[in-house]
């Protein structure tokens, strides 16, 4: 038995996705924040670097994305 995955095209709104990339950029902001607040305290800075790169990850899902249809007609 052959199993195919199927893709849904979503259409997202444009204000949904300026609304989820200002929590993305909070995010980012709060985690620069805890690190520099960390004083040399590793496990604060490696799970802040840590948020960063999930930060970094919803940045290019999202963020870039959202800049791309700012670009666009």
């Amino acid at each position: 038995m052959k199993h195919e995955a199927q893709r849904e095209d979503v259409m997202v709104d444009k204000e949904l996705l300026v609304k989820i990339d200002e929590k993305i950029q909070a995010i980012k902001k709060a985690a620069l924040e805890l690190r520099e607040l960390s004083n040399g305290i590793q496990a604060v800075e490696r799970n802040a670097d840590r948020i960063l790169a999930s930060t970094k990850m919803l940045e290019i899902n999202i963020s870039d994305v959202l800049e791309i249809l700012e670009i666009s007609p």
